[in-house]
């Protein structure tokens, strides 16, 4: 080999190698609607074998086979059994999760404090997110991947976040102990080569309350969090932000301003079927929308999100929202009222 040669190979080898250490990866977020009315009836539904429900959002995770999922509306318990029950379901189904992160969730945990100023304590909307147990329509990210380090935030107080809408929306009391996350934000990073950072969230619905718009408040902050903790590393965000950029209640610009920022993308995952169902007296692309509440108020809506940072190349991504003639559309239905989102990412490499 002469010299010129000799150099070429050496400066193309490591180039060579690190194309060929890139990987495609598929990151969702879904709410599969997997909670119950009490502790443990989850477990128990798994566990007949035959809730048409239950089995319906398995066929629709393992229809996507994303690589990493974010679960937002599963039920949580201390031993994560519901949730290892599932996971055991998928694999079954041919989704294999090895790695499970479940950090006790904000839902259902008790504040000691009367949140929302009715002169009770203990209800459900006492709770640092609104559940009537602990763990009630929590939260869970599954993976393929080995995970490293998980960062918490769940635990930041809502008045400790710089700029906060909490206004006149809480009392002094209140203030004290409310925290921000309804649910969770996690980063959780996925050990690939350079590490990739998945951003778990879900936040509060922008109603439910009144005047005061607490949870709209809330639900802004919850999302405008993510702004101010993007790592300094690749990373997705993924979740469900109960907010779309237009239409339906809510502070848009919470999302509009999240989804302008230049560190990351928007792929804006479409379907065929959130197209065919749009409503008619809503501004925002119909087949980006993520859910279809029944009752047509607020009707379909983008709330669920996928969102990789600038530098990553975005393969695809999608709805799982199947057409009218699709056969798979039945248990996309069956499932849930919101349907997964996926983006394929190239990482590593």
């Amino acid at each position: 080999m002469g010299l010129n040669a000799a150099l070429a190979a050496a400066f193309l080898s490591p180039l060579l190698l690190s194309a060929a250490a890139a990987e495609t990866l598929r990151i969702a977020s879904y709410n599969p609607g997997l909670t119950r009315d009490g502790p443990g009836l989850l477990l128990r539904d798994i566990q007949k074998g035959n809730d048409p429900q239950i089995l319906a959002a398995a066929l629709v995770i393992a229809e996507v086979k994303p690589d990493v999922l974010v679960l937002t509306g599963i039920d949580w318990d201390h031993d994560l059994a519901g949730l290892r029950a599932f996971v055991q379901l998928l694999k079954r189904s041919g989704v294999d999760y090895p790695h499970i992160v479940a950090p006790r969730p904000n839902r259902g945990m008790e504040s000691g404090s009367d949140l929302d100023g009715d002169g009770r304590l203990g209800e459900a909307a006492d709770a640092h997110g609104w559940g009537r147990f602990s763990g009630q329509n929590a939260m869970a990210l599954l993976s393929r991947l080995p995970v490293g380090e998980v960062t918490d935030y769940s635990g930041v107080l809502w008045r400790d976040m710089p700029g906060n809408m909490i206004g006149n929306s809480l009392s002094a009391e209140a203030r004290e102990v409310q925290r921000l996350s309804s649910s969770g934000h996690w980063d959780v990073e996925l050990l690939t080569e350079p590490p990739l950072h998945v951003l778990a969230f879900w936040a509060s619905p922008p109603v439910f309350d009144g005047a005061e718009d607490r949870n709209g408040r809330r639900n802004h902050d919850e999302i405008a969090f993510w702004i101010d903790h993007l790592p300094n590393a690749d990373f997705v965000i993924a979740g469900n932000a109960n907010l779309d950029p237009v239409d339906g209640d809510g502070r848009h610009e919470a999302i509009r301003n999240l989804l302008a920022d230049p560190r990351l993308q928007d792929p804006a995952p479409r379907s065929a079927g959130a197209l065919a169902a749009g409503d008619a007296d809503h501004a925002g692309d119909p087949a980006l929308d993520t859910v279809d509440w029944p009752g047509g108020d607020p009707g379909n809506l983008r709330v669920t999100y996928v969102l990789p940072s600038a530098g990553l190349t975005v393969r695809g991504s999608g709805v799982f929202w199947p057409a009218q003639d699709e056969a798979s559309r039945s248990a996309a239905i069956a499932a849930s009222d919101h349907r997964l989102v996926w983006v394929d990412v190239e990482a590593g490499g």
